[in-house]
């Protein structure tokens, strides 16, 4: 069995049309454990708060197994926040991250902007291969997500043409393409 945490973005509140959230059914369908917890504030997220809220779910899995994480927008710059701070807190076996706001736009968002401030990519140290899978022509990272993240931590990364943000007003409710990669990380999420 393998145990799949799976953290939202902002405002997020784990609607039924969202990818992850059918994601989360359906691995648990498969017989795995899921943990996809409701971050505290997903209106008005704080970066510390979501980094308590992280640390409390990353405890491996009791009867041992496979601990993968898969992220979404805002949660990717949580996760490389906590890489930066405690990377060795970071125990899982594979990382997806999806779809990352860009430093500007973060920045330029009130609410999340605490989350652009103090990344330091260079003190970013992922332990666990790392996914990075980013749609063409997201409004929230308009420059491309490899540019600010492919690049810069030399992750293997997955474009999906168009793909946007790959949220529910893309057209990501259903995406068997995500749910293949979590029982084969050989997967490629090139499409839906």
């Amino acid at each position: 069995m393998t145990t799949f945490l799976i953290l939202h973005g902002f405002q997020n509140h784990r609607p039924e049309g969202h990818w992850q959230h059918w994601l989360a059914g359906r691995l648990a369908e498969r017989g795995h454990e899921v943990r996809y917890p409701q971050l505290p504030e997903p209106d008005a997220p704080v970066l510390d708060d979501w980094l308590t809220a992280l640390a409390e779910r990353l405890h491996r899995p009791a009867g041992g197994g496979e601990f993968v994480v898969l992220a979404h927008s805002l949660s990717v710059l949580l996760w490389l926040h906590a890489a930066a701070r405690t990377p060795d807190a970071l125990d899982v076996d594979r990382v997806l991250l999806v779809a990352p706001p860009s430093p500007a736009v973060t920045a330029s968002i009130p609410e999340i902007a605490g989350f652009a401030e103090g990344l330091d990519l260079d003190a970013v140290r992922l332990k666990a291969p790392t996914r990075l899978v980013y749609g063409a022509g997201d409004p929230y990272c308009p420059e491309g997500a490899t540019v600010h993240y492919g690049d810069p931590l030399a992750l293997d990364r997955d474009l999906v043409v168009p793909g946007g943000h790959l949220d529910m007003p893309a057209g990501y409710g259903p995406w068997p393409a995500v749910l293949e990669w979590c029982e084969d990380p050989a997967v490629r999420l090139t499409a839906r």
